[in-house]
């Protein structure tokens, strides 16, 4: 990266992202033959995501919700803008990437909480397991139908998520997954570069 360049993610927003994605594919991948590794793979993504909530409001300038969560509106805006190729180039998260965290965040938990209550009504395990007593296998059987709705929303929005990092990185031609790793971007003219 160029000396032009500042630091824009935080240490732990980037082993939060990186962990993330590992806990993702391994709790998925080993969703019906290793039930232990799923099970512990879904508590390692729990963690992370109440990380990152709390991180959000206390974390560094770039990873806090009051830095990049805009109105619907604007994110709408922002996306007829990227159809046009005239999209702003946003040194933290654009309105699209915004989007799309809130909606990961909200998929991954509903992805753990039913799998937590599918967990506790089926194996009586779990710190959900108390709350899953005399469940029936009906309703056991519709906590397994909404956790792989969600699991599977997950990937679909992460599908999603990679493709616009594609796109945003060819549009503003800058590397977001180095940036992701080396936790840098270029700064825009009216920044001044710093660290």
């Amino acid at each position: 990266m160029s000396d032009n360049s500042i630091k824009v993610w935080d240490v732990l927003v980037r082993i939060f992202h990186w962990s993330l994605v590992i806990g993702f594919i391994v709790a998925y991948l080993s969703e019906d033959d290793y039930q232990e590794i799923h099970i512990y793979a879904g508590y390692t993504v729990l963690g992370l995501v109440i990380f990152r909530l709390i991180w959000g409001f206390i974390g560094s300038h770039y990873a806090r919700f009051n830095n990049f969560v805009v109105k619907p509106s604007v994110t709408l805006s922002y996306l007829k803008d990227i159809k046009n190729h005239s999209a702003k180039r946003y040194i933290g998260h654009n309105p699209a990437g915004a989007m799309m965290i809130l909606a990961l965040i909200f998929s991954l938990i509903m992805t753990t909480v039913f799998g937590l209550m599918l967990y506790g009504a089926e194996e009586f395990s779990g710190p959900l397991a108390g709350l899953m007593t005399n469940i029936s296998d009906s309703t056991a059987h519709n906590f397994e139908e909404i956790h792989e709705f969600f699991a599977n929303f997950s990937l679909f929005l992460i599908i999603l998520h990679v493709l616009g990092v594609v796109l945003a990185g060819y549009q503003h031609k800058e590397n977001l997954v180095l940036s992701m790793i080396n936790g840098r971007k270029k700064a825009n003219e009216e920044e001044s570069p710093h660290e």
